[in-house]
């Protein structure tokens, strides 16, 4: 029992090494892209961070007027300049949450499940705290990229997911796993949209500074956003 006890502990030190590796927050370009997502989908009701890190983005959504509820998660603790009103949980985004069932129409989880072991038991947690016909907008690392796939191939993994990433970035998803591990999850297929935004070794800048506005896409996108529904009537 002593050494079960003593592993976890060491466990429970690692993932929190690691999610404070990751600095707790995301590119402007990716939040950029959820708010583009929020705009279009005119999203509104109740809100979830889920892996909310230092609670920037979760400013904004509470910032952005469109939500009458705002809650986040994360193994952080919730940062003091965050309204009381938002509701923080704080645990291991590995496991459960502790919020209940059918809470939610929209989750956000920018630039977690790269981080999380177990993707498909973190799709299954989204869709129960989805209520039917919520809205899941996830982003991820991007490897399908040119540079991801040049990183692979020059030097055994995908660029977000070398060295210097690691470990905070261990689990590493293409569009197929993505969509795979949705519909498993109970989500409708999702549908992707891109940052078209992206680093080019070569030149040791972005894209876009190359080949100007051609650089977007897949392609040239260092992350992406899958966008998916919880179909209603199923609980």
């Amino acid at each position: 029992m002593q050494n079960l006890r003593e592993n976890k502990q060491s466990i429970n030190q690692w993932r929190l090494y690691a999610s404070q590796k990751s600095g707790g927050t995301s590119s402007d370009v990716i939040y950029t892209l959820i708010e583009r997502i929020i705009e279009k989908c005119s999203l509104s009701g109740r809100v979830l961070d889920f892996g909310a890190g230092k609670g920037l983005f979760t400013q904004w959504l509470h910032r952005c007027g469109r939500f009458n509820k705002v809650c986040a998660a994360d193994l952080l603790p919730k940062p003091p300049d965050l309204p009381d009103n938002i509701e923080w949980w704080v645990g291991d985004l590995n496991h459960p949450t502790g919020f209940s069932a059918e809470s939610f129409d929209v989750n956000v989880a920018a630039e977690i499940i790269e981080h999380l072991e177990n993707p498909r038991e973190v799709a299954r947690e989204w869709f129960r705290l989805l209520c039917p016909g919520g809205i899941l907008i996830m982003t991820t690392p991007n490897n399908e990229s040119w540079r991801a796939i040049a990183a692979l191939i020059f030097k055994g993994h995908f660029s977000l997911f070398l060295a210097e990433s690691y470990p905070a970035h261990i689990t590493a998803l293409v569009r197929k796993d993505i969509e795979r591990i949705l519909l498993e999850a109970g989500f409708e297929s999702p549908q992707f949209q891109f940052t078209d935004k992206g680093y080019c070794p070569i030149f040791r800048c972005s894209w876009d500074k190359v080949i100007g506005p051609l650089a977007k896409g897949i392609r040239f996108s260092d992350n992406l956003a899958a966008i998916s529904r919880k179909p209603t009537g199923v609980s």
